[in-house]
């Protein structure tokens, strides 16, 4: 029987592992920072060559300094959409606004796009207050399969009526992963959730991180049960 014992090969090997190891973890420290300046850069960039042609030249601080300073564009777009933004709260902005959108909704191909893009923007920049009440688990695709949800609303009007049960019904979002904007919309009897002690915030970085990142912060604990009715 033969065994390896040359220890100048085991100092050789460790000393790669080592390496790679160190390699690795600087990789994941040096990656996210680097992507995130990067898209950052990026996205100044694309601005600035979108918004500094109608800005006029005696506005641009390469006139005075001689250097093209990259985030002035930025700057500007953000001035602009804050004077827009007061404009459209006073009342002459507000009937100029209802002009302009009564004219889209008459054109065909238009009012499609227009009334599209608005609900997008108005459901991502929206400034409400409503959140998500909690983080839950159901049963979805089917019994004994359980997905992290998170409790809306409570269900009302015509749902709330259609559905065969005299439990309190509830709406939640069952996110998909590891993209969390996207999901489903399912009413659910209250009865039938288990509420989680762990809050949204931790529970949507378990379902992006596909079940990797737990809350590092608490102790796994069993789930408290099912939701009593409030």
């Amino acid at each position: 029987m033969s065994t390896d014992s040359n220890p100048a090969k085991t100092r050789r090997v460790g000393m790669f592992g080592r390496i790679r190891a160190n390699f690795l973890t600087g990789l994941v420290v040096i990656a996210p920072i680097g992507l995130t300046i990067w898209l950052i850069w990026a996205v100044m960039g694309w601005v600035d060559s979108f918004v500094l042609p109608f800005v006029p030249n005696r506005f641009k601080p390469e006139q005075y300094i001689g250097i093209n300073l990259r985030g002035v564009g930025v700057i500007f777009f953000l001035l602009f959409t804050v004077v827009i933004g007061w404009l459209a709260k006073g009342f002459i902005g507000r009937s100029l606004l209802r002009w302009a959108e009564n004219l889209v909704d008459r054109t065909p191909v238009v009012r499609s796009v227009y009334s599209g893009l608005k609900q997008i923007a108005e459901t991502v920049f929206a400034q409400s207050e409503t959140s998500f009440d909690k983080a839950v688990l159901v049963e979805y695709p089917r019994r004994g399969l359980w997905a992290i949800a998170f409790v809306s609303t409570d269900a009302k009007g015509e749902i709330a009526e259609a559905i065969p049960t005299t439990d309190d019904k509830v709406s939640v979002f069952l996110p998909t992963t590891p993209n969390p904007t996207s999901g489903f919309l399912l009413f659910v009897s209250r009865s039938e959730l288990i509420e989680l002690d762990m809050s949204v915030e931790d529970a949507a970085k378990l379902v992006i991180s596909a079940g990797l990142v737990y809350p590092h912060d608490k102790t796994i604990q069993e789930p408290r049960g099912r939701i009593a009715a409030e």
